[in-house]
This record gives structure tokens, C-alpha cells and sequence, in this order.
């Protein structure tokens, strides 16, 4: 394994978990929390995921499977795998409470009438860049592990990934910024955030680089597929039909896929 393809691999994982610095910065940009706007971009990022997940990354994990274990048994292994990793991220999900998950997204503007919604927008901006860090973890040994193994796949997953981080950068940054005013804080927080996506690979490399081989990608590609089909139907996509028209959402998942597909195809 060359020291360029460490390197390669580590900056896409980097670029990707720091996209939620993107997403803080775009919270910015509108005076007026816009729901049309976020509802288009979560169907967006589900296309992305789901398309990226079924299409291409459950694929290699069965190609790398088979290849191992034969085709019957290298099925049946990825399709264990896909629910297993379906399984792990709904665990997550479960010990993260509603109102601390980042994906159980509220309207950053609304006001309570107790006369501490400042401080309520705090703890949510808080605790959800606690909770994204969480979930970043397991992604970013994905993009990792998929960047080594395939330059062109491990594109395919950081981009997916930072679609993804992107609105999570937005349910960080926005409650933090209507809570206190400062535009540093809600960015700095955010950013902090997307830190755990390449800590997550540094840590799983080199804890799993003494036994990484086909067998070890098939079983993490498929995981990674579950996980990011579950977060898109069971996160994204409810979110997503929350706060905009059925039809945007719609719109943003076929966006999301046509934009994959096209450069799945380019870059293969």
C-alpha cells in the first residue's frame, strides 16, 4: 500500500467530514430559515445515498465477497452484512435521544413561550454536533477503506458523505447562531464536528491495517451500504417531507440519484 494512497484516501475522508463547515456556512447566507430549501437538499442527499449505496457499493462488497467465499455463500455474507449495518446505525440512532439527534432536524427559528429558547437552541446546537460526531465516526472508516480499495469508489462515497454532512452543518451551526449571535461560534462548532469523520478512519486504520483484505472491505462495504440507506429512509426523507411539499422531496432524491449516476459513469 503506497504512502500517496494513504494520503489520497485521508483527504477525501478529511473533505468530507469537514463538509459540515459548508453546510454552517450556507445557514448563513439566508436571512430567513428557508424549509423549501432544506427539504430539496436532504431528498438530494438521500438520492445521493441511496443510489451510491445499492448501485455501487453493495456491489463491490459482493464482487469482494464472492471472490472469497464463492458466489452463494458471498451473497448471502453481503446481504448479512447490509442488515447488519442497518442494525448498527439504528442502535446509534436508539441511544441518541430525539431532541440531541441530528437528523430529528427542528425549525431553528421557532420560539417557545417560556422565555428560554435561547438556551433550549443551544443545547440542541450542542448535543447535535455531539450526536453527528457519532455518526461520522463509522462513516468516515468507510470513505477510508473505500478510497484504499478503490480510488474512483472511494469519490463515489466521500461525495455521498458530504451531501450528507452538509444539512447536519445546518442543524449544528443555526441553533447556535439564533442562540447567540455569533456567526464564529455556530461555524467553529460545526466544523468541530466533521472532525470525527477522518478521526474515525485514522483510529479504524490503524487498529484494522494488520488484517485488512477483501473479506474486511466486503464485510464494510456492505455495512456502510445498510447504514446509509437506513439513514436516508428512516432520517432524511421523513425530515425532508416535514418541511417541504411531497414533490420537492421527490425532486431532490431523483436530483440526488441522476447527479450520482452520471458520475459513476464518467469517473468508471
Amino acid at each position: 500500500m503506497e504512502t500517496s494512497d494513504i494520503v489520497f484516501a485521508f483527504g477525501l475522508t478529511l473533505m468530507a467530514g469537514l463538509s459540515t463547515g459548508i453546510g454552517s456556512l450556507m445557514a448563513f447566507l439566508s436571512r430567513d430559515f428557508n424549509p423549501k430549501f432544506l427539504a430539496v437538499s436532504l431528498g438530494f442527499s438521500a438520492g445521493v445515498m441511496i443510489y451510491v449505496s445499492l448501485i455501487e457499493i453493495f456491489a463491490k462488497a459482493r464482487d469482494s465477497l464472492t471472490v472469497v467465499y464463492g458466489n452463494k455463500l458471498g451473497y448471502a455474507l453481503t446481504v448479512v452484512s447490509f442488515f447488519v449495518g442497518i442494525g448498527i446505525i439504528a442502535l446509534i440512532d436508539k441511544l441518541v435521544p430525539n431532541f440531541e439527534n441530528p437528523h430529528e432536524m427542528k425549525n431553528p427559528r421557532k420560539k417557545d413561550n417560556s422565555g428560554q429558547e435561547d438556551a433550549k437552541l443551544k443545547r440542541m446546537g450542542i448535543f447535535s454536533a455531539l450526536a453527528i460526531a457519532i455518526h461520522n465516526f463509522p462513516e468516515g472508516l468507510a470513505t477510508f477503506i473505500g478510497a484504499l480499495q478503490n480510488p474512483t469508489l472511494g469519490v463515489s462515497i466521500a461525495v455521498a458523505i458530504a451531501l450528507h454532512n452538509i444539512p447536519e452543518g445546518i442543524a449544528v451551526s443555526a441553533p447556535i447562531y439564533y442562540a447567540t449571535q455569533s456567526r464564529k461560534k455556530a461555524f467553529v462548532l460545526s466544523f468541530l464536528s466533521g472532525l470525527a469523520e477522518p478521526l474515525g478512519a485514522l483510529i479504524g486504520f490503524f487498529l484494522l491495517k494488520s488484517i485488512i483484505s477483501d473479506a474486511l472491505f466486503g464485510y464494510i462495504f456492505a455495512g456502510v451500504a445498510g447504514i446509509m440507506v437506513y439513514i436516508s429512509l428512516d432520517e432524511l426523507l421523513p425530515t425532508a417531507e416535514e418541511y417541504g411539499e411531497h414533490h420537492l422531496a421527490i425532486g431532490g432524491i431523483i436530483a440526488g440519484m441522476a447527479v450520482m449516476a452520471v458520475s459513476l459513469v464518467i469517473f468508471s
